[in-house]
């Protein structure tokens, strides 16, 4: 089982989650992050950092969240590692907790 950043994080990328991985799983895409499945040696520290509560266990993904397994599989290969916090987005406090943000990832 792996840890997998779900629709939550889209737009507000806090990076809090970064600083506490101690294999630097993270990979950073412009406006989202991932979690490199290979990498990640299911510690859960992350998952209380997360200010978005956007990071689950595989097996507790909700139902609509399930898509995001292979979303963070394939952008994990893709995007670079992050292993230091970074600031977040201005105005991802406004974008916390709004449903249906999956169209505007950003690859």
């Amino acid at each position: 089982m792996t840890y997998v950043v779900s629709e939550n994080c889209i737009k507000c990328r806090y990076t809090d989650c970064v600083d506490v991985c101690p294999v630097d799983c993270f990979r950073a895409g412009p406006n989202f992050l991932v979690i490199d499945p290979d990498e990640c040696i299911d510690c859960t520290l992350c998952v209380a950092e997360c200010p978005a509560e956007a990071i689950f266990a595989e097996d507790d993904l909700p139902e609509d969240q399930l898509h995001f397994i292979a979303l963070n599989a394939e952008l994990s290969k893709v995007w670079q590692p992050i292993v230091e916090k970074q600031d977040a987005p201005a105005d991802a406090d406004e974008w916390r907790g709004v449903k249906a943000k999956l169209h505007l990832l950003e690859r």
